[in-house]
């Protein structure tokens, strides 16, 4: 799935083609998405300009000069792509956003979990928006933060962490690479963490996904950037999908268990 990284990635390479340009026409060729995409919306669409492109966790929002603003999230399969206005569509092309350039910006959602919404007036109230916590890279998400969401919390760190009502875009491989850096186990109970530990876990948290969003994304099965490159901050994970191998640091086996219905990885002797 897209996490963060990946997302903003793809914010950034559409960013140049679609912003000030005006939208000819929007095609859907397919509506059936996680959620109907209305039918009308090339009706509120065609003709106006990108404003802007911006980030809301895993969101990306399309600022029209309408006052509307385009809701798209990229599911578990979907990409966006950036082509010559004549490229033959593909079969999991559902959505194409024609622009007077010459270009087309176009949505590909194999699994079709994704979803394009339409937004009059504050997005931040949209429901799938108004009950976000803070941006992990923004200063709101700082230790005061964290620790006051911590305190009487039997739940797992990890767990919390992943949590978007406490931090948003920190999924299943980030969580566990910034807690290997933090040095903190997973499975702990959030309420047991110490100042230092929530400060370490913050700032790794910070680090973590600044270094992915600079290296373009994790590639992991169906994304690849909005340029058509795959992501390379596979390359410098520590423990995700690496059980059994050694660890980075100390050389101990990386161990693996199920955490919230999700696979978590850790090493036995680096996190405590």
């Amino acid at each position: 799935m897209p996490e963060l990284p990946e997302v903003e990635t793809t914010r950034r390479g559409v960013e140049p083609y679609v912003c000030g340009v005006r939208v000819s026409a929007l095609c859907i060729h397919e509506s059936r998405l996680r959620w109907p995409v209305p039918l009308d919306l090339p009706r509120r669409v065609d003709g106006t300009h990108i404003v802007a492109v911006e980030r809301r966790a895993k969101y990306l929002l399309f600022r029209l000069d309408s006052g509307d603003t385009l809701l798209l999230h990229l599911g578990m399969s979907g990409s966006l792509r950036v082509l010559p206005a004549d490229t033959p569509r593909l079969k999991h092309d559902h959505i194409d956003l024609l622009l007077e350039s010459g270009k087309v910006l176009r949505f590909n959602d194999p699994r079709r979990f994704g979803s394009l919404h339409c937004v009059s007036g504050d997005e931040s109230q949209h429901p799938l928006l108004r009950h976000l916590g803070p941006e992990p890279l923004e200063a709101s998400f700082d230790e005061a933060h964290l620790w006051q969401a911590t305190r009487g919390r039997r739940v797992a760190i990890k767990i919390l962490i992943m949590n978007a009502a406490i931090v948003v875009g920190v999924g299943n491989i980030y969580a566990s690479e910034a807690l290997f850096h933090a040095g903190i186990r997973p499975s702990r109970q959030a309420k047991g963490l110490s100042h230092e530990e929530v400060r370490k876990l913050v700032a790794a948290i910070k680090d973590v996904l600044a270094m992915a969003v600079r290296v373009g994304g994790t590639t992991l099965r169906d994304y690849v950037g909005a340029d058509g490159k795959p992501g390379y901050f596979r390359q410098e994970l520590f423990v995700y999908e690496r059980a059994s191998e050694p660890c980075r640091h100390c050389g101990d086996p990386i161990r693996q268990r199920v955490l919230g219905q999700r696979s978590t990885y850790w090493c036995h002797r680096c996190q405590s």
